[in-house]
């Protein structure tokens, strides 16, 4: 049979695969919305399940305290029933116990017509599962598992910063504490002439085993030495992001129709970071015979 004029092929074949692009981007979408939901879904009832686990507990224990009141003042009753003065304040005593566990088990319980707390383990269970399985069909392409990599990057370098001061406070405050507690132990043994036990001893004792403490905290946990590679691997994070994000250094020669292969590199190098930071991190793990680290900090 003859083709008509009017029946424009590429045309309907091209209008059928931008709806079905536009089909499978829906799906997609779709998709990853009920993944977000699901993960809400199971993080709110793991806190259900955390809150039910924590009351039960409660109430376990303060039936127990009842219990164990009850049973003592049953036991002081017996024993010292032949003088009700000795026994009257402890019966008060364990009563009160009783009463007060009784009503915080009593507030812990869960209400009528609440899942048993087998039940919620259940539920959490096969709701994970589900969020396991629904986990595994949707996984993002390279492109957007570098994409989020780059976002997660700012992420990093503020933890890195974060670690780094709090390491740098710990080794200044145990530093200055060995130079106070050095020049303090000096001073007081000077003023000491006589040999009897006097307080400028205790002292002094106190004094030497607080700066002996912390100088082996120091050495052993090098705050200084983790302060300054984290602050160094932070910095060289952010430098590549720079880089990235203005064009420059390494990624000066990649155009805009080269984003892929830069976003690959910038990739590559952030991990050749981390990767070295890691490395340090069990150097400085290690006792100080077995490891030393490549680029020590400098004097402080």
């Amino acid at each position: 049979m003859a083709r008509s004029l009017d029946d424009d092929a590429p045309r309907r074949m091209s209008n059928a695969e931008e709806q079905l692009s536009a089909e499978q981007r829906q799906a997609a979408a779709d998709e990853r919305s009920s993944l977000r939901e699901l993960r809400h879904d199971v993080r709110r009832v793991e806190r259900d399940l955390a809150r039910r686990r924590r009351s039960t507990r409660i109430r376990y224990l303060a039936l127990t305290v009842a219990g164990g009141a009850l049973v003592t003042g049953l036991v002081w009753t017996v024993l010292a029933w032949d003088s009700p003065s000795s026994f009257l304040s402890v019966d008060i005593i364990c009563a009160a116990l009783v009463l007060i566990a009784s009503a915080v088990a009593l507030t812990a319980a869960p209400g009528p017509g609440s899942l048993s707390l087998a039940d919620m383990e259940d539920i959490v269970d096969s709701k994970r599962e589900a969020l396991r399985f629904l986990s595994s069909l949707i996984y993002p392409t390279l492109k957007e598992r570098r994409s989020l990599y780059r976002e997660d990057v700012a992420g990093v370098v503020e933890q890195h910063r974060a670690d780094s001061r709090r390491y740098r406070i710990v080794h200044n405050t145990l530093q200055n504490l060995i130079m106070i507690g050095s020049t303090a132990t000096t001073t007081v043994a000077a003023l000491d002439t006589r040999n009897d036990f006097t307080w400028q001893n205790i002292t002094i004792v106190v004094i030497s085993f607080t700066v002996t403490l912390a100088a082996a905290f120091t050495g052993y946990y090098k705050y200084r030495e983790r302060s300054y590679f984290l602050l160094q691997t932070a910095d060289a994070i952010e430098e590549e992001a720079n880089g990235f994000a203005l064009g420059v250094g390494p990624y000066s020669d990649f155009g805009p129709e080269q984003e892929q292969q830069a976003l690959k590199l910038f990739t590559q190098r952030v991990e050749e970071h981390r990767n070295e930071q890691r490395r340090r991190q069990q150097q400085l793990d290690q006792p100080a015979d077995q490891a030393a680290p490549g680029a020590q900090p400098p004097a402080a």
